[in-house]
This record gives C-alpha cells, structure tokens and sequence, in this order.
C-alpha cells in the first residue's frame, strides 16, 4: 500500500512537471551572433557576386540601366588626409550615378587623387599617374557617359558634376572615371548645359575648400598628392546596426539578452 502511494506520487508529479515545463530558451553569446553574421555575410557575398563585363561605347548605357535598378544606393564619402566629404547623388541622373556606384563597388577610385585644382573655382579627381589606375581602366571599360543637363540642376557651390571627355567630341560626352566639385561661390553657372551636375555635398564642404587652398603647379596640378578612398555610405533606417548591438553587448553584457524561443 506504501509502495503504491510512492508511486502514484511520482507519475503526479512528472505529469505535474510536464505540463508547467516552459518553452526552452537559449541565450546566443557574442561569439555566437559573430558567427552567423560571418556565414551570412559570406552568402550574401556569393549570391552577389557578378559576373565581369568589359564596358564600351555600345553596351554601357543598357548595363547602367540596368545597374540602377538593382543598385540602389545614393550617399558615398570621399576620404581624405584632410578630411571626409559626405555626398548625396541625385536620383534623377540615373546612368551617372550608377556609373559612380559601379566604380566604388570596384574600388576603382581608391589610390585615386584630386590631380587638378583651380582656386575659388573648382576641385577635380579620380586620376592618377599611377600604373594601377591605369590598368584598373583597362578591366573595366572604355566608353563615354551622356550628357544629362535637362533634370533641373545647376553648378552651385558644392555640385558634383562630370568633366568632358579628353578625347575630341561634339557631343560633350563625359568621361566616366573622373569629377569635380564645384567651389566657387555662389556657383559656377557658365558651366550649365555642357557638364551634368549628378550630386551634391551635403557634409565636409571646409574639406573641400580646404583641398582647394592648396598649394599647385602651373598644370594647376596639387604640388602633394591628395589621395582619395571613396566608400557607399550605407543606410541604417531599415533597423538597428548589428554593430553597434555587439558594442552594448560589450559594455553591458549582462543587461542584454538575445533569447531565442525553441
């Protein structure tokens, strides 16, 4: 009879036990999170990895459009010795800005300098009498960019616009591996309707002042290089910076929890 209530209490018990068992939980440490943002980042680095195209006169423009559909991004940042230059690309010029989207993601600009400086005028770049600017050419094309000066925009100070060609053409064709900046002030408007302005500064116009004061040639080449790394300003607003979750992890380990309910 004693065996009895033993064991009835114990099949209570489990079935008691059973039933108020709540859902397990595990808490990702920081390692954790690390590497699954590793693996995924590697995936997402093979699903867009593009196939290599050598760009010309005939297939650039429908590359473009094509690219800017799919390529999105409009903010980019010039870094300097002297500084950063925060610059929003204008929508509506859509082969130019996909143009210089193409050529961040290649990193083309990257080694680059601002090779030619005018005085309250105008600040240029993206050459260089490096080899490798030359050859990074090379792989990704030869051909010319549209003018597209009927979208509504003028050479105010601060305007990125695109420089003509070198090579000799009636149409103004621009060359698509170099810029400038317009510095003067109030702007630059004899230069409406044969350049395309395709953005503008909208942070670090002293840099650029600042790279416009310096000391040039009589090529009004900058007597020291001013290098140049241009990367994608990415944006955030779509959610919190997995980032900045992994800095508060760090400095406040034990009042975040990241829990995933199984």
């Amino acid at each position: 009879m004693f065996g009895s209530k033993i064991s009835i209490h114990l099949v209570f018990a489990i079935v008691f036990l059973g039933c108020n068992e709540q859902p397990k939980k595990t808490t990702l440490k920081k390692v954790d999170i690390q590497n699954k943002i590793s693996v995924e980042d590697k995936k997402v680095v093979v699903e867009k990895k593009e196939k290599h195209i050598l760009l010309d006169d005939k297939n650039a423009i429908p590359f473009f459009f094509e690219y800017a559909k799919e390529n999105l991004e409009k903010l980019i940042r010039i870094k300097t010795q002297f500084g950063n230059i925060t610059i929003e690309l204008f929508e509506n010029t859509p082969y130019h800005r996909a143009n210089f989207i193409y050529l961040t993601k290649k990193k083309y600009f990257n080694g680059t300098t601002f090779h030619r400086v005018v005085p309250e005028f105008i600040i240029q770049g993206g050459n260089s009498d490096n080899y490798k600017t030359s050859r990074k050419r090379g792989e990704i094309g030869r051909y010319l960019l549209p003018n597209d000066t009927r979208k509504g925009h003028s050479h105010h100070r601060g305007i990125l616009s695109v420089p003509s060609s070198e090579i000799e053409n009636p149409y103004k064709l621009a060359s698509p591996y170099e810029f400038f900046i317009v510095v003067q002030s109030p702007g630059a408007y004899h230069l409406d309707g044969n350049y395309t302005p395709f953005g503008k500064v909208i942070e670090g116009m002293e840099v650029v002042d600042k790279i416009n004061q310096q000391p040039i040639d009589s090529r009004e080449a900058p007597i020291h290089n001013i290098f140049m790394e241009i990367e994608i300003v990415k944006n955030n607003s779509s959610g919190p910076d997995i980032n900045d979750l992994l800095s508060k992890l760090e400095k406040e380990p034990s009042n975040i929890d990241l829990v995933i309910e199984l």
